[in-house]
């Protein structure tokens, strides 16, 4: 007996799912995956081989993760979000190793976006719908765009912080260090 749900209409080819996870209808998962706790795999997704996905991620309709790809916790996939792992994909031709692409603990990814491999999406992180990721997006910035490109700095809860680098929403208080966003400790001012 598994201890998470599966689709009857679903193929799953692993053992390496955690408690809780849900299944949908047309999704595909490959033998060797990963997939944590609590996770919500929608319709129409195909997860390869070589992914390790962490807890609580939401992976929207039509999304296929390559091998290559990890994913951290609490992360938020899109609809139809597209993941590349080769730079120079030719058929029948394989790399020695694809291409590693990190998606940092809480980031979102918008609908329709395209994730270059190779790149790193950082912790809370957000990239807006529609976009191409051709680089690597630090955490708490949201970017968007095609190219994607910096718009704001963004709060944990995810609102865009003020000039002072505050969050009107929730109140938390961010600090620059050496080019580097970080929540700061307001215990000690």
């Amino acid at each position: 007996m598994t201890n998470y749900y599966t689709h009857p209409r679903s193929i799953v080819e692993t053992n390496n799912i955690g408690e809780d996870t849900r299944v949908w209808a047309f999704a595909h998962i490959l033998p060797g995956a990963i997939v944590g706790s609590n996770c919500n795999i929608n319709d129409h997704t195909f997860i390869e081989n070589d992914v390790v996905i962490g807890n609580n991620v939401t992976v929207k309709s039509g999304v296929y993760l390559w091998d290559g790809l990890r994913v951290g916790d609490n992360v938020f996939i899109g609809p139809n979000v597209t993941f590349t792992n080769d730079m120079r994909p030719r058929s029948k031709q394989y790399p020695s190793e694809f291409l590693k692409t990190h998606l940092e603990d809480w980031a979102s990814i918008g609908a329709n976006s395209t994730i270059i491999g190779g790149v790193k999406i950082g912790r809370y992180a957000m990239v807006g719908a529609g976009s191409v990721v051709t680089k690597d997006v630090p955490n708490n910035t949201l970017w968007f765009g095609n190219p994607a490109r910096f718009q704001s700095y963004i709060c944990n809860c995810g609102e865009k912080l003020n000039k002072q680098l505050e969050c009107e929403s929730c109140g938390k208080e961010y600090m620059i260090n050496e080019g580097i966003i970080s929540e700061r400790d307001t215990k000690d001012s």
